[in-house]
């Protein structure tokens, strides 16, 4: 059995179903496959304000350890920092366990450590030491470009061919030509609205419905979400890339963020407070994910979600870091999570899409269908988020960091 350190892993995707039935809706359509939990990260601690120095694109300033070029017998040990919900080992749900065939397959015992985003996992990830973690881009950003992440030899992960090039390039986790992060789970944000409180003829159009429409408007409560008020700015001042934003478009985003006062405006931070918040119809738009959108819908709720032009999303990748001691039983690791079988319990357990299409299938088959995960087209419409840089990514122009982001929203949401 994996060793597992610090709190239990919720279950987020099961906790919209289970906040649906809870307000009754179970009953009106929404399988109970895809139901029970608890709560997971509504209750963690907002971001602290950053206090780092300005950051630097991601171009490694330290050099890795080498680059495997074949791998070696296992370890048999392989020490795991995950998102909650990211690596099951049947401690919530006995059903739900893909550590336990990992360990019978390979000979590595994981020892596994839960961390929530933001502050806290840069805590968790600075105590311990790891042979692989799940970092969100802004983590992934970091590690980079401070030489904590491994290059990794792709040809030694299995099924890492089976993933979409336009996911496999992203640049939160690529670099100089090199591959720093294996893709595991990805998202967007839809326009979710209520058609009782919009009226007809009343659906969201663009991003600017969130920032400029009449409340009540629920968004994420994360920095990166002034990217989203970014691809909202009109006129000249629109930047082409909202995670490149120079400090007049950073003010720009923040006054669009602040214009909806305390009353019209609040902000989500377990997936459950989007259905929780349109099912007592306390919310009239809200930066949604897809699958959250879907579960309401699918339950008989008026909500409708609309994919504006241009939006923003994630992508969350397994790195290796630089200084992992096993290394043979991290690439082993790499290859079982991005297999269609564990993307598939992952993407269900997580409401989020798959990084391997052959997971749709089965329970996961109506979430692939919420997030369009076929489209071909959808990517292009897609802004990844990267982590700001104070070099734009580039190291041709003057923008503004991640710290900076970090403060600008620890004055906004308080």
């Amino acid at each position: 059995m994996a060793g597992v350190t610090r709190a239990r892993a919720a279950r987020p995707a099961r906790l919209l179903a289970t906040v649906a039935a809870g307000l009754a809706l179970a009953s009106c359509g929404v399988p109970q496959a895809a139901i029970t939990a608890v709560p997971e990260a509504a209750a963690q601690a907002r971001q602290d304000a950053a206090t780092a120095s300005p950051s630097a694109a991601p171009s490694p300033s330290a050099s890795p350890a080498p680059t495997p070029t074949a791998l070696g017998a296992g370890e048999g040990t392989v020490n795991v920092l995950a998102l909650r919900g990211y690596a099951e080992y049947g401690g919530s749900d006995p059903a739900v366990n893909w550590i336990a065939p990992f360990e019978q397959e390979t000979g590595c015992r994981v020892r596994l450590t839960y961390t929530d985003r933001g502050e806290r996992f840069e805590r968790t990830l600075a105590e311990g030491s790891f042979d692989v973690v799940s970092a969100p881009p802004e983590v992934a950003g970091r590690l980079i470009a401070e030489g904590e992440a491994a290059p990794l030899a792709t040809g030694l992960i299995p099924h890492y061919r089976d993933l979409p090039k336009w996911l496999r390039t992203l640049p939160a986790f690529t670099a100089g030509g090199r591959v720093y992060g294996v893709p595991y789970l990805w998202a967007y944000h839809q326009i979710g609205y209520d058609r009782a409180q919009a009226g007809r003829g009343a659906e969201p159009k663009d991003l600017g419905a969130l920032f400029r429409g009449p409340g009540p408007v629920l968004l994420r409560d994360d920095p990166l979400t002034i990217a989203a008020a970014a691809l909202a700015i009109e006129g000249e001042g629109r930047p082409e890339d909202p995670f490149r934003l120079t400090p007049d478009q950073l003010d720009a985003a923040a006054g669009l963020l602040a214009v909806h006062g305390e009353a019209e405006r609040s902000f989500w931070r377990g997936t459950g407070d989007v259905v929780r918040g349109f099912a007592a119809g306390r919310v009239r738009l809200a930066q949604a994910l897809p699958y959250q959108v879907g579960v309401l819908a699918r339950a008989g709720r008026p909500v409708q979600g609309v994919t504006p032009d241009r939006t923003t999303g994630w992508a969350d990748a397994w790195l290796v870091p630089a200084n992992a001691a096993h290394v043979n039983c991290a690439y082993r690791w790499l290859g079982h999570v991005i297999s269609a079988g564990v993307q598939r319990e992952a993407a269900a357990w997580n409401g989020m899409a798959p990084a391997n299409p052959a997971a749709c299938t089965g329970r996961t088959r109506r979430i692939c269908a919420d997030y369009r995960v076929d489209d071909p087209d959808l990517p292009r419409r897609i802004a990844f988020a990267v982590r700001p840089t104070a070099d734009c990514g580039d190291g041709t122009g003057r923008c503004t960091d991640y710290a900076e982001w970090r403060r600008r929203w620890s004055e906004l949401v308080r």
